[in-house]
This record gives structure tokens, sequence and C-alpha cells, in this order.
């Protein structure tokens, strides 16, 4: 039997989940799975809610008013890394496509940094977090990250968590290796902070370097878009400090 099933529909929930419980579907989410994947009654669907773990259920009921019904619990609920994405919001679709691979990276809270050199000041919390659910339901994922309302820098710095250690992102950083400038880092509650393409202005710059527990890094030789410097921070990250190393991980882990 495969590690995962990946050919079931997978489908997020709020309602709490437990074997034979029945639950009646959001319109949107019956016709999701009635008239865009053609799903029938006796159809398998993988269930979760980001806290009971996740569930085989079977449909009933019409496409209008489809209703499912949990049967055995395929896997227990995991405890996400804790680790925290900041960061700078970008347009439209490259924000779509920032979260959604911070979700399948493993963060547990994203949080939007308004900074000067920011190209967007308002940020659709309601899209952030419906990126954020369709991300964990492709991929696997069992928990959901919190998804935080914009806050200034300034403010941001001010009521920072000293004992959490940041990763900033810094293209002036002095040490050329990632590698090298995390190795030597504790394994602690950790945030990465992506900022604005504009760059931070100066003085946001010194007040970031000023906090205890900073570890500056350097994402190579190339200017990064903020949505691939994303990527490749949170892989450098989990793969030298989070979740990557543990052994006997599984899809959702």
């Amino acid at each position: 039997m495969p590690r995962y099933d990946f050919r079931s529909p997978r489908l997020y929930l709020e309602a709490a989940l437990e074997e034979g419980v029945s639950v009646a579907l959001e319109p949107a989410q019956a016709h999701y799975l009635g008239t865009v994947l053609r799903q029938k009654a006796g159809d398998r669907v993988l269930v979760f809610n980001g806290r009971d773990g996740e569930w085989g259920a079977t449909m009933a009921g019409h496409r209008r008013a489809a209703v499912l019904h949990v049967g055995a619990r395929t896997r227990a609920q995991t405890v996400p890394t804790d680790l925290h994405y900041l960061f700078a919001p970008l347009k439209a679709a490259r924000l779509d496509y920032m979260v959604q691979k911070a979700v399948e990276m493993g963060v547990s809270r994203l949080q939007p940094v308004l900074t000067r050199h920011g190209q967007v000041t308002r940020v659709n919390g309601a899209r952030l977090r419906a990126n954020a659910i369709e991300a964990a339901e492709q991929c696997g994922v069992l928990s959901l990250p919190a998804v935080e309302a914009p806050v200034l820098l300034g403010r941001l710095l001010a009521e920072f968590d000293r004992g959490r250690r940041l990763v900033f992102c810094d293209e002036d950083a002095e040490t050329s290796d990632p590698i090298a400038a995390l190795s030597t880092a504790p394994r602690s509650p950790l945030a990465v902070l992506i900022g604005p393409e504009g760059g931070f202005a100066e003085d946001e710059h010194a007040a970031l370097l000023a906090l205890p527990n900073v570890i500056r890094l350097s994402l190579g030789p190339r200017i990064l878009r903020g949505d691939t410097a994303a990527v490749a921070a949170l892989a450098l990250v989990q793969a030298v400090l989070g979740d990557w190393r543990r052994s006997g991980g599984s899809a959702g882990a």
C-alpha cells in the first residue's frame, strides 16, 4: 500500500471530525466535488480540519446538497514546525503563488509586513486564507498556518518575541554562504523575513540588525523576486534547521 493516497480528492472542513459523523458541504465545496471533479455518491474523499487529523469519507446526496460520511482516520494530526513567515506583500497572482509555496514549505504563520518601499499596502486576508487552504488540500498538509493582518515593520519589531530567531534575508549579509550562516544557529522557534523588492530603508535595515538573535542570510549572487526568494529561503531553513531533517517523515508532516 502506498505511503499516502494522492489520488483521492482532499477537502478542508471546519467541522469537528470523527468516525461516523456526517458533514453537510458548503455549496462551493459541493460544486467543486460534484461538478468540477465529477464525484458521485459512494466516491472516496479525504477530509481534514487542521485539528483532528485526516479522515476517509464518502459522498452522499446530490450535487447541490452533498453530504460526506466520515469513516476511519487515515493520518493522525501532525504538529507543525514553529516557523513564521514574514513578508512584504506582492501583487495579485504573485502573492497567491508565494502564499501557496509557503504553506507547502510548512510555515505555521503568515504575517504580511508593510515597509516604506513596499509596492502593496492593502492585503485581502480572505484571499490569503483561501490560497493557504487550497495549497494544504492539494499537497497533503494537515495544519493550516495562522493568517495575520498586515502590520507595520516598526510595530512588528517593537513587539517581536526576543526568544524567536529572525532569519533576515539581506543582500548585504557579510556571509555569502547561507548554509554556513544557518548551521551555527540552535534549533529554536524561527521567523523568516523577506522584504520588499524595493529594499528596506536605511533606518529599517538598522532596526532589523539591532534585534537580538538575528541571522543575516544571503540568497546568492543574483537578485531574486519576492516569490522566488520565499521558496529559496524557506527551503534553506527547512533543510538546515527545520523538519526536512526529521527521520521517518511523510507527506504533510
